[in-house]
């Protein structure tokens, strides 16, 4: 594919898709790691119910009776936890630290080591952590090191992308559509080679850790490949005297503000959407018929298969989507930023009240692997409206002195929510299965109600810091034609 030369700027800019060469290295780098974590996500809830946590098992497991014992305090009243229950949040507690330290290592990055350093410390060490998972013994060292790795890793990759374009750069909002491509490329084949290693015999959940290792070597040497293209960090250019310290404004506590007060409703979505990997995951494992086609095809869809479900939906959906808001914008029908997420949060819910609707008629398992099928289709939708809109947000309206810390910030209601996430999957198994997926609905109708309440104080707020950095209102959504999931 040739390069072209498009830039108006007397200092030319070397674009590929019309966009800065270095967003291909990132949605490269992105993809690979997504594969690397997915991967891992998509074995983790099976491999602690079916192997680690089982009776005789985990004992040897370094950390695992000081982890039992706090989790035991915590949750159920110092009562023993079965099995499902005390995996769910061991899988909660995971996801959610893993969206914790985001915020630290952007803090570190703002003011210290810079965003290219960060992501190569995150990419080695969790590298190192996803091989350490094949060793029984180092089970929690290996999830503590994923932890501390994304949260160098996260948050810098992210906000890079947004430093390959100049203030005002309209292309910024497509930028993210199709890094969010990127993830969920990675996120949509971890699960079909890492799961079917682990669910195969022959190999086992050890292979599955191996080759989700091997995803995030690969993606750490594109990397390191892509520095040539990439801008210098702000700390390199502040101490270069390029740039200038800058207190923050009026204007920028206002879009902080914005960000914090979007957060709340955002938890709730992550609190429920999350329980894919966990509770999804289970449902499918033991009340679905995962026969291709009942009586005619028996072949059995693997469980970790359907982790690829959403994945492929966000890649097949997101042109779709992107062309109806276009269309809706021509009309000047297009719905407003805030509006957006809270449509998003409403798909949600309903998602859930498929799932309701499976568990009602089926109250003894066996229910069809279609009803799984339209809860993704749902809840990818939910996810197109909020998560990719979210990210390009943050990365507009941020102060760029704080713009790695604001994204680690962002990245906190991951945290929170699956710190929910996992408490609300504890009762999995203690509930009836319509009521627990009705609770779930139910989080997902108040974060759409929040999201809705927030939006007209949001829009002015959003709207003045927009207007200030000379940016054009509508900047933060992704438009039309220009995904191009190849990159």
């Amino acid at each position: 594919m040739a390069i072209v030369d498009t830039a108006p700027d007397a200092e030319k800019e070397k674009t590929l898709f019309g966009h800065p060469r270095g967003l291909t290295w990132l949605f490269t780098t992105e993809m690979w790691e997504r594969f690397s974590y997915y991967g891992m996500r998509a074995i983790l809830v099976l491999y602690l119910t079916n192997v680690l946590l089982l009776p005789g098992q985990a004992e040897n497991a370094i950390g695992y009776a000081t982890i039992k014992h706090l989790f035991e305090s915590l949750f159920n009243g110092g009562q023993p936890l079965a099995v499902q229950p005390f995996s769910s949040l061991i899988y909660g507690n995971y996801t959610a630290f893993v969206y914790l330290t985001p915020f630290f290592g952007g803090l570190i990055a703002d003011r210290w080591i810079g965003q290219r350093m960060s992501v190569i410390i995150g990419g080695v060490t969790m590298a190192i952590a996803e091989f350490t998972l094949m060793s029984p013994h180092l089970f929690f060292i290996g999830l503590l090191l994923l932890i501390i790795g994304n949260g160098f890793f996260k948050p810098n990759i992210s906000t890079q992308v947004g430093g390959l374009y100049k203030p005002g750069d309209s292309r910024i909002d497509r930028a993210y559509s199709i890094f969010y491509v990127g993830i969920n490329v990675g996120a949509f084949f971890s699960p079909l080679v890492c799961g079917s290693l682990a669910e195969d015999p022959a190999w086992g959940y050890k292979w599955g850790f191996c080759a989700a290792g091997i995803g995030m070597v690969i993606g750490q040497i594109i990397y390191i490949l892509a520095l040539r293209t990439l801008p210098r960090d702000r700390v390199e250019q502040t101490r270069a005297g390029t740039v200038t310290k800058e207190p923050l404004t009026g204007n920028d506590w206002k879009a902080i503000v914005a960000i914090i007060l979007l957060c709340i409703p955002t938890t709730l979505f992550w609190a429920t959407y999350e329980q894919q990997g966990n509770t999804i995951s289970l449902w499918a494992e033991q009340f679905t018929n995962r026969a291709l086609i009942p009586g005619v095809v028996g072949w059995q869809i693997p469980v970790t298969w359907f982790q690829s479900f959403n994945p492929f939906m966000i890649f097949a959906f997101t042109p779709l989507v992107v062309w109806f808001w276009g269309r809706q914008m021509t009309r000047g029908k297009e719905p407003a930023t805030v509006t957006k997420m809270a449509l998003g949060n409403f798909m949600l819910a309903l998602s859930y009240l498929i799932m309701a609707a499976a568990a009602y008629l089926n109250p003894h398992g066996g229910a069809s692997w279609l009803w799984l099928f339209g809860f993704f289709v749902v809840i990818t939708m939910g996810e197109l409206y909020l998560s990719p809109i979210g990210l390009a947000l943050v990365a507009r309206v941020s102060p760029p002195q704080i713009l790695s810390m604001m994204m680690g910030l962002w990245f906190i209601t991951s945290f929170t929510g699956n710190q929910l996430q996992g408490y609300i999957g504890s009762f999995f198994s203690r509930m009836d299965k319509v009521s627990f997926f009705l609770l779930c609905a139910g989080l997902g109708l108040v974060a759409a109600v929040l999201t809705w309440i927030f939006e007209r104080p949001l829009r002015t707020i959003i709207e003045s810091k927009m207007a200030k950095s000379g940016a054009p209102n509508a900047v933060v959504e992704p438009q039309g034609a220009e995904v191009h999931p190849a990159q």
